[in-house]
Formats: structure tokens, sequence, C-alpha cells
């Protein structure tokens, strides 16, 4: 290639600068390039909506908690005791049952001790794992044996894999069933607990592909909750009491005793209470319901982002190509 052909093909090499800078410019390519983009956004959202209309819908049940308030202003259940106790110096090695914060409950809620005993006592392994439970033959397949994927039918899943197991049915002794650590995280990414400190109350919600499914996991934790607070409850308070009477045998003083009686009158009422039961440590403000709708996958969301997200590698790969055919006729303008 001589000097001359350099020279006549330079005034076209310091134009093309020029041509690729400009909104106007970028508006001619968008034109002479819109089958392309549109070809290119038309076929990533359309295979975008058709890959979200086979996923599982996912349905969310929720009920929301309160904990019970004492009467006492201020002072959580068991208050009296801690007065009467203060009133004498105080008794060592007593524990006063107390009140539940909203606090101390969220972290019940979320420890490992509750939610095994959930997944144990209501037998959810099967719900937990769809995939490697047969209802047919209510055996567990094997780990990886074979290779299955959870319907992606919302109406199909109850009808393949059952409904849930009843109390105490759940086959977790069986060889194959799956580790209760492994459980335990699907139950965690399964449950949602929320705190409102201003409101002072907690949500406890659920997913699953299964509403019916979403519904009894949290009916089942606000029971075992309550069962639980409330064994423990009664187990302090039996303490408590055991404590109380054995030191009756220590003292003379008539008034430490009528106090020590009436603390152990105490903690025969917050057994009694714990007995019961109801609204003993919380108050159920909105029991869970099996939902109707589907709060996922958010299929408007999906094809929204991914009409943007294919308009701009629409955009990308016209002037991708817009630069190639540039460089391609500057080459042989220049004759490379």
């Amino acid at each position: 290639m001589n000097e001359q052909t350099l020279e006549k093909a330079e005034p076209s090499w310091r134009c093309e600068p020029d041509e690729g800078i400009g909104i106007l410019n970028f508006w001619r390519v968008l034109r002479k390039r819109w089958a392309l983009i549109g070809t290119v956004t038309a076929a990533a959202v359309a295979a975008t909506v058709a890959v979200s209309l086979f996923m599982t819908n996912i349905y969310q049940a929720k009920a929301v908690i309160i904990p019970v308030i004492p009467k006492e202003a201020g002072l959580g259940q068991g208050a009296g005791l801690s007065i009467l106790a203060s009133q004498f110096g105080g008794l060592a090695g007593i524990a006063t049952p107390s009140s539940a914060t909203a606090s101390e409950i969220t972290s019940l809620l979320k420890s490992n001790i509750l939610r095994e005993k959930v997944i144990r006592q209501y037998g959810l392994l099967p719900a937990l794992f769809p995939d490697r439970w047969d209802a047919a033959t209510k055996t567990w397949r094997k780990a990886g044996s074979r290779f299955t994927l959870t319907s992606l039918n919302e109406f199909s899943f109850r009808a393949k894999h059952g409904p849930m197991d009843s109390p105490g049915s759940g086959p977790i002794q069986d060889p194959e069933a799956p580790d209760i650590r492994a459980a335990l995280r699907r139950l965690d990414r399964m449950v949602t607990i929320r705190k409102d400190a201003k409101e002072n109350t907690i949500t406890i919600s659920a997913d699953s592909p299964d509403p019916a499914v979403a519904a009894k996991v949290v009916e089942h934790l606000l029971v075992t909750l309550t069962n639980y607070m409330s064994s423990e409850a009664k187990r302090v308070a039996s303490t408590n009491r055991k404590y109380l009477e054995e030191q009756l045998g220590s003292t003379a003083d008539p008034i430490i005793k009528q106090k020590t009686y009436n603390m152990i009158a105490q903690q025969i009422e917050t057994a009694m209470m714990a007995e019961v039961k109801e609204n003993f440590a919380f108050k159920v403000i909105d029991p869970p319901l099996t939902p109707d709708r589907a709060v996922g996958p958010k299929r408007v969301l999906i094809a929204a982002v991914a009409l943007v997200a294919a308009l701009l590698i629409g955009i990308f790969i016209a002037l991708f190509q817009e630069t190639l055919e540039r460089i391609q006729a500057h080459r042989r303008e220049v004759g490379i």
C-alpha cells in the first residue's frame, strides 16, 4: 500500500470518530437496526415469559401474635413474687418467672430447639423434601439415586406428594430419610420471622408450593411454641415451689413464713395458668389461613426486567454490529 493511497483515505479516517459520536448518530443506528433490536428483545421476553409460566407457584401463610402484657404496669408476670422477695432481702437461688418479651419469643421461634420439635412431632420431612419422598410407597428415595423435579403445576403438587403427615407419624427413623440438619436448613428457608418493635407484634410466615403446607407449618409453630413455653413455665414454677417449701423448715419467723406461703401460692397460680395455655405468653391477633393466591414468582416483574435487559442487549448488539461494519468498510477503503 503506497503513501498516496493512505493520504487519499486519510480524510475518511478522520471523519470516522465524528460519525460515531452524538445522539443523532446513535438514533440513526437504532432506526437502521430496529429489526435486529426488536427480534432480540421479543425473543428474550418470550422465552422469559414461557419459563416463568412453568415456575412453581409459591403460596404464603402468615400469623401475627403479640406478647401478653401482664396486669402489673411495667412488670412481668410474677412481679409480685419479686416484690415479696425483695421485702425480706430476697431468697437466694430462686428463679422468678416473668412474661416473655417480643425479642425472647422471636429468638425462640428462630431457635433450632423449637424447630426440631416441630419437624419431629408433625412429620414435616415429606413436606420439606418432596423430591425425595415417594408418596405412593411412603418411602424415601436414596439421595442422588434419581434426579427429580418438583411438579411445576401447583395443583398437581398435593396430588403427587399427598397431605402432610399427622403428628408423630413422620418417617424420620428411615435410614434413607434426610438428615435433621438438612431439614432445619430447609425449614429456615421456608419460614420467616419478623418483629415490629413499634407495634410490639411478631409476624410468622411460611412459603410453600402447597398452600395447605404453608398454613400448617405456621399453625404447628404456634402450637409448639405454646406448649414449649407452657412446659418451661411449669418447670420453673415447680422448681421455685420446691425451693420455697424447703425454706419453710429453715426459718421460725412467722412473717417470713407468711410471705413464703404467699410466694408458694403464686407459683401454684403460675403453674395453673401455664396449664391452661390459652393466651399464656402471647395472643394470636391474626391466625394462619390457607392462602388462595400465590405470592410468587412475580411474573409481571420478571417480564418487565427481561424487557429492559433484552432491550439493552439488543442495542448493544446493534451498536457492536454497526462498529464492525464500519471497521470492515474502512479496511476496504484503505485496501487492507
